[in-house]
């Protein structure tokens, strides 16, 4: 099914999350590390389902083959490929499950079910369940009702069969019960004998069916767990008299009743259940039907408790400081001097929370400008910015209240800030703003001078822990009125801004791109130093790739780093044998995107918030931003080439091997690991100056 020019976008997707399984099947991963990786996988593999999956299966009940989006393929076959897909990873995932489950077990750590509980673990747990989770059990009689109620997305339920003797035979009674979420889902026991055991919630559930349901007399009785997963389509279309918000809001809460896209049921489950809850339910064979195991929801496996083994987690690393960049400090004296990069989390976060809360107090502060796209559940930004309003300076917040997932949690706040004073904008009509940018104006000698930052990453400082990103903290007044120029366009969006030194989608990207490689082309032909280096989340726009097989051909070296989705195929005599493209997907999650374009022997180097894919180039606000700081510039292009040498978790992409490890040439070189190293001697040469 693979096109002779491009991998399929969710085929290549696909091939991503099975590089995550593979770090839950390392042995050179920390155990628990490992389970959470499971979690990771399973979570990824909710999210593909709501939209990606979803997305194919609209193009396919509309009647269309989908080949012009879909690059060349059919989505009816796509569809039953994917399912096949996860059919077989999931298997695989289960056996993973149960090879680390035993390693736990040398380790004196015990998950054990509802057949393994000993008397004297008995007593904890039916005190624990009639005290924390009967009271906040869910169940559903479905022999009662025409219709199921709808299930929630991607929660998790246990089918009950109950098999009762009524008037000499015997009479099925089917039941739902929903897994609490206000539980945690892994329950853990009190240790016996320096042994420590727990139990997932769900088989706890089992073990007290016969509490559950004590007021009737049955022969006998079994629980499976299933699981549904519903198109996540917002619809923002209807009623011109709702506000936004008011729109966005119904939207999600209408997700609970979105088509279904993928039943998960336990393949152990009666087969006459399993027809009952499909026909109740209206699922259809259309639908993606995935045969499971005995537990679904495994992304609560990104959760496990570490049991205080520290010897089966990652070794916590402590952020470090910037270089020159005190954070006791007044960061804006620092910044009105040149320009810092922050990197985290090899570097802390601190420095962005800092920036907000000195230009909340800064009496000479008379304004800031910020795009928001994910928050923190509790964000210290969001406090920064309210805290400035009532302090009395103009805060604008341009917040996407469409960022997938996240849409309740920036409803939450955007309603918080309105309340306090902060001036709301909601992006511009059909385009969401990804773009990460803030902008502060400050009187100084009578004159207005901007401070700000430009991130690849969010400002949220959950994320900022696990995610790796750069932020430029500058007073460039070019940059930051071009930045000006943006917050312009997202209130008079019907002129086109130009802009001397930011490339800007929707408008200016497509083209800034094809430039940037068709100066390396003609630099090549020239006989000139040439070459390309790109690290980024997604490469899928056909486009722009199709700039990268022609720079290729005429002979520009091409890097790429691409973590996720990449429909680029390398290495193919005659249309990408220049360009090397790894993957590499370890304990942080690589998040940056990072354009070096070569230039002879003047390298011009970008940070962006832009992946190079058509949403992100025609479809979104983003804002690439240039360096033009050389030690910066030195820096980006040796933490680039940290990353590249890496020979422990990189994969191959090439038309041949597919996830294949990088083939080892040396010593080990695990990029993450020598990157703190390499900040480490950064901050020890500073030191010592």
């Amino acid at each position: 099914m693979r096109n002779n020019k491009y991998d399929n976008r969710e085929l290549s997707w696909l091939k991503f999350n099975q590089r995550v399984l593979q770090e839950a099947a390392d042995s050179s991963v920390p155990l628990i590390e490992r389970l959470r990786f499971l979690g990771i996988f399973s979570n990824n593999l909710d999210e593909f389902f709501k939209v990606r999956y979803a997305t194919v299966k609209r193009i396919d009940l509309a009647g269309k083959a989908g080949k012009k989006v879909l690059g060349g393929f059919n989505a009816s076959r796509l569809l039953k490929e994917i399912t096949q897909i996860v059919i077989k990873k999931q298997a695989e995932s289960l056996e993973i499950l149960a090879s680390i489950q035993d390693q736990l077990k040398e380790h004196d750590i015990y998950v054990i079910d509802e057949n393994q509980v000993t008397s004297e673990q008995a007593k904890f747990l039916k005190e624990f369940f009639l005290q924390k989770v009967s009271p906040a059990l869910v169940t559903i009689m479905l022999n009662e009702i025409d219709k199921v109620p709808n299930l929630k997305d991607s929660k998790a339920y246990l089918a009950v069969k109950m098999v009762q003797l009524e008037r000499d035979r015997l009479q099925n009674q089917y039941i739902l019960i929903e897994i609490p979420s206000s539980v945690e889902r892994f329950v853990e026991i009190p240790s016996t004998n320096g042994k420590k055991y727990i139990i997932l919630l769900d088989d706890l559930i089992r073990y007290n069916l016969n509490v559950i349901f004590n007021i009737f007399d049955y022969d006998s009785i079994s629980a499976h767990m299933v699981k549904i997963t519903r198109d996540a389509q917002l619809d923002l279309e209807g009623d011109l008299s709702k506000s936004y918000i008011e729109k966005l809001m119904d939207s999600v809460k209408d997700r609970i009743e979105g088509d279904p896209v993928r039943f998960v049921y336990d393949k152990e489950i009666e087969q006459d259940t399993l027809d009952f809850l499909l026909k109740k339910m209206g699922i259809d064979t259309t639908d993606s039907l995935i045969p499971g195991g005995k537990y679904h929801n495994r992304r609560d496996y990104m959760n496990f408790p570490d049991l205080g083994a520290k010897h089966l987690v990652y070794d916590k690393i402590e952020p470090l400081p910037i270089p020159g960049l005190e954070i006791q400090g007044s960061l804006l004296e620092k910044i009105a001097k040149k320009d810092f990069l922050q990197h985290v989390p090899y570097q802390t976060f601190s420095y962005t929370v800092k920036f907000l809360r000195e230009a909340a107090l800064d009496p000479k502060v008379k304004s800031i400008k910020i795009t928001i796209y994910r928050l923190a559940a509790v964000s210290h930004i969001a406090s920064s910015l309210i805290n400035a309003a009532k302090n009395g300076k103009r805060v604008t917040v341009s917040i996407e209240l469409q960022a997938r997932f996240d849409e309740a949690n920036n409803i939450k706040y955007a309603e918080k800030m309105e309340r306090e004073g902060v001036k709301l904008i909601f992006g511009v009509t059909g385009l969401k703003v990804h773009c990460k940018t803030c902008i502060i104006e400050r009187l100084e000698n009578n004159k207005i001078k901007y401070y700000g930052f430009i991130s690849t990453g969010n400002f949220n400082e959950n994320t900022a822990k696990i995610y790796t990103d750069y932020t430029l903290f500058t007073a460039h007044q070019g940059i930051l009125k071009d930045i000006d120029k943006v917050f312009d366009f997202f209130e008079v969006n019907y002129k086109i801004k130009r802009y001397k030194h930011l490339i800007v989608s929707p408008h200016y990207s497509r083209s800034k791109f094809s430039d940037l490689i068709d100066q390396e082309i003609e630099n090549h032909e020239a006989g000139k130093k040439s070459g390309i280096s790109i690290k980024m989340n997604s490469l899928s726009d056909y486009g722009l790739i199709d700039k990268l097989y022609e720079a290729s051909q005429v002979g520009v070296k091409i890097k790429l780093i691409i973590r996720g989705i990449n429909c680029l195929i390398p290495q193919v005599k005659g249309m990408s044998e220049n360009i090397e493209a790894i993957s590499i997907v370890d304990k942080f999650l690589e998040h940056p995107r990072l354009y070096i374009f070569q230039n002879d022997e003047h390298p011009r180097v970008f940070i962006s918030s832009a992946d190079w894919m058509t949403r992100n180039i025609d479809h979104r606000v983003e804002v690439t931003c240039p360096i033009y700081d050389e030690d910066i510039k030195k820096e980006l292009i040796e933490t680039f080439d940290i990353c590249w040498k890496d020979n422990s978790k990189a994969r191959d992409f090439s038309s041949k091997k597919d996830n294949a490890y990088r083939e080892k040439l040396g010593p080990d070189f695990r990029s993450q690991f020598e990157t703190y190293t390499y900040y480490q001697e950064k901050l020890k040469k500073s030191v010592n100056k």
